[in-house]
């Protein structure tokens, strides 16, 4: 496909002074469908964005609503996908919640600081590979970081991107009829206290990190997810061109 032939364009909403999940759904179903939009959601409870993503996969199938990315932050969960190991949460002084989902992965942790991304993206628009659509994911992610003076890498036998030997953004996906869910936690200004109580994503030897800890200075979550949005979509066209 020529590049010439597509350009795939992007609306960022930031709808984090919506009360509810259920109010930021009814104006997902409303806006524009032929461009994919990015939603800020703020700080949200990790099932009720979880019941929030598998309603937009279903319209999306149902093709009632267009591409969709959610971009936010959780309150602290510890995650188990598919094929996780339960030991690998360990006892510890954070009392947090623990969910089963049904992305593949091992445990993870999300929380305050962490910037979340859900792309619920209709592949067939696209390209059908699942290798195409986790370079996309990991391409935007350390160009970011580039950005930010941080040099990162992709890793295939630990899937994640790399500051050196400490991971700083899990990615953990799920598509089904080719459309997908779930997505990636970019440490920004994370608590890092949180993953002493597991083993991150099985992985015993590496440690984490975060933007904070590498750059000793903070940063707007929200402003980090802005501009995620448009590394998304430069890979995404670049991808496809």
């Amino acid at each position: 496909m020529l590049e010439s032939q597509i350009h795939i364009d992007h609306v960022f909403h930031a709808v984090d002074n919506f009360e509810t999940v259920d109010d930021i759904f009814e104006k997902i179903k409303n806006d524009e469908l032929n461009c994919i939009n990015f939603y800020w959601l703020g700080l949200r409870d990790y099932n009720q964005t979880w019941d929030l993503q598998k309603k937009i996969h279903r319209l999306n199938l149902e093709k009632k609503v267009g591409d969709v990315v959610l971009l936010l932050e959780h309150n602290h969960v510890y995650t188990l996908g598919k094929n996780a190991n339960k030991n690998h949460i360990l006892q510890s002084n954070h009392n947090i919640e623990t969910v089963n989902i049904d992305r593949g992965g091992d445990v993870t942790y999300h929380g305050p600081g962490q910037l979340v991304g859900y792309p619920i993206i209709d592949l067939h628009n696209y390209k059908m590979s699942i290798s195409w659509y986790l370079n996309v994911i990991s391409k935007s992610i350390i160009d970011l970081l580039l950005n930010l003076d941080i040099k990162s890498d992709y890793r295939n036998d630990y899937v994640g991107i790399w500051v050196d030997d400490s991971k700083i953004a899990a990615i953990g996906v799920r598509l089904s009829k080719w459309i997908t869910m779930h997505g990636f936690a970019l440490n920004i200004n994370t608590d890092l206290s949180y993953y002493s109580g597991l083993i991150p994503c099985g992985i015993f030897e590496c440690g984490v990190t975060s933007i904070k800890e590498v750059l000793q200075n903070e940063y707007s979550v929200q402003e980090i997810a802005e501009n995620y949005s448009k590394y998304f979509i430069k890979h995404l066209n670049e991808e496809i061109g």
